[in-house]
Formats: structure tokens, sequence, C-alpha cells
């Protein structure tokens, strides 16, 4: 039988990885993920918030309120793949 990865073992595998998160509402953020806490809330650094439309914007840092992520999508070389 394959182990079971459990959601927070897997972001903590995440830790130091690019990152595609998407919020509730009509924000999506790219970056690299910091750390994390039990709540999901995510810090992430050298991040680009994209919004509805089409607009991003450059950040050196961001705390991410994890009640607000509806999905993270974690970059392996230049493919995304999607964890929801």
């Amino acid at each position: 039988m394959a182990s079971q990865l459990l959601p927070l073992e897997l972001i903590d595998k995440c830790v130091g990885s690019r990152i595609w998160v998407v919020m509730k509402g009509d924000k999506e953020f790219s970056g690299t993920l910091v750390g994390f806490d039990d709540y999901v809330n995510m810090v992430l650094e050298d991040v680009t918030e994209f919004d509805y439309t089409g607009n991003h914007t450059k950040l050196p840092k961001i705390l991410l309120n994890g009640n607000n992520i509806c999905m993270v999508g974690i970059f392996h070389g230049t493919n995304l793949r999607l964890h929801h």
C-alpha cells in the first residue's frame, strides 16, 4: 500500500519552492513559499499578484490568510501541478 501524504506534509515539502495560490474572490499569487502555519497562512517572497483584469503587481513579501486560499499549485520545472 502506498503511503499517504497529508495536506500539511505536502505544503511543508514546498517550502523554498515556487507556488501558485488561487484565493477566494479575484486574486492569484505566484511566489516562493517561505513558511506556513497549521491554519495554512502562508508567507511568500518574490511575489507576483494577479487580478481578474489581467493586471499584475510585484511584491517583495506577502502574508496570505489560509481561510481565503482555494487552491495551491506547485511549479516543477516549467510545469505547474495543482492541489486543491
